[in-house]
């Protein structure tokens, strides 16, 4: 068996693009998109015309929201014409601190699918893991709208999440990775860092452990990762979604792949509950740098990417 053959034994593999003709290739059961990925595939020649058909049939009605949800849509509709589970929707990064906002558009945006026929289970809405982004996924869960909480980067994040009853968290591995990384220069050892004790790895197996230690029904999906290392240290994780040049490397491998996560070992663990009310949540978060600043990070790089294919949209209109 190849390394994602194996992988799929313990895990969801989930594939993170917006291309979904490099689905097909490894059969993933979801599949996650971001603005980010989006942009990246209507520059493709072969995604162009969903870009064109978007923007001519919806710019007339109200301008470049209009043409923004229903490109979003389109894409996700093709993905699930492929994969046999779920699909991501991201909500703009732009309202990641307005949870009426949030909630109004993910409304709409589950709106957009069920007038294509995609049933609401079939989709989820991504949400920055703001408070704000937090309080709206509670909202929405109770509307039977499933909520994908993305740039997730702390356990007061993860906490609060499975507090508000969200489906599914995305918690960044390599982004976290990335800040240690950056923080340590010349200092960083590479080796001392790697696999199990990749601080990325231990921030994803630290929540795992304690939604299965106190039993929330929240999903971890591990994300943002740089290496096939990173994915095979989470091996047991729920989900894991992966882009398609890691997916290419676990499918041409055949190295052994063990289970490193599982719901008896967390439940033996030694955890401590923490609270998850909105001003622990704020001060936990202040206190951690790493998931502060790749929070605000992530938010402006989706923004801007959504800038951009405004940009698109408005220069085909005219």
């Amino acid at each position: 068996m190849t390394a994602l053959e194996q992988l799929k034994q313990y895990t969801t593999v989930v594939a993170d693009t917006g291309d979904f003709q490099l689905m097909k290739q490894y059969t993933p059961q979801d599949a996650t998109t971001n603005p980010s990925l989006i942009l990246k595939a209507v520059q493709k020649p072969e995604y162009r015309p969903l870009l064109e058909q978007a923007t001519r049939d919806h710019h007339g009605q109200a301008g470049l929201d209009a043409v923004m949800d229903q490109l979003l849509i389109a894409f996700g509709c093709e993905i699930l014409a492929i994969v046999p589970g779920r699909v991501s929707t991201e909500v703009d990064a732009r309202l990641s601190f307005d949870t009426q906002a949030t909630v109004a558009k993910a409304r709409h945006l589950i709106s957009l699918y069920e007038q294509r026929g995609i049933a609401r289970e079939r989709v989820l809405i991504k949400i920055a893991s703001t408070w704000e982004g937090i309080k709206a996924a509670e909202i929405l869960q109770r509307d039977g709208i499933r909520c994908n909480m993305t740039l997730l980067f702390s356990l007061a994040q993860a906490v609060a999440c499975a507090e508000a009853g969200a489906q599914l968290i995305s918690p960044f591995v390599g982004r976290i990775l990335d800040w240690y990384k950056k923080q340590a220069g010349d200092n960083w050892d590479a080796a001392a860092n790697a696999g199990d004790n990749d601080p990325g790895v231990r921030s994803v197996r630290q929540i795992y452990d304690y939604y299965k230690k106190f039993g929330y029904a929240t999903e971890v999906m591990g994300a943002s990762f740089r290496s096939t290392g990173q994915i095979l240290s989470l091996a047991g994780s729920d989900l894991l979604t992966i882009s398609p040049d890691l997916l290419e490397q676990l499918a041409a491998s055949d190295a052994p792949v063990a289970r490193k996560l599982s719901v008896e070992q967390a439940q033996a663990a030694n955890i401590a509950r923490i609270a998850a009310d909105e001003a622990a949540f704020r001060w936990q978060l202040n206190e951690d740098a790493m998931a502060t600043e790749k929070l605000a990070e992530g938010i402006r790089l989706f923004a801007a990417d959504a800038v951009r294919l405004e940009k698109l949209v408005g220069e085909l209109a005219g």
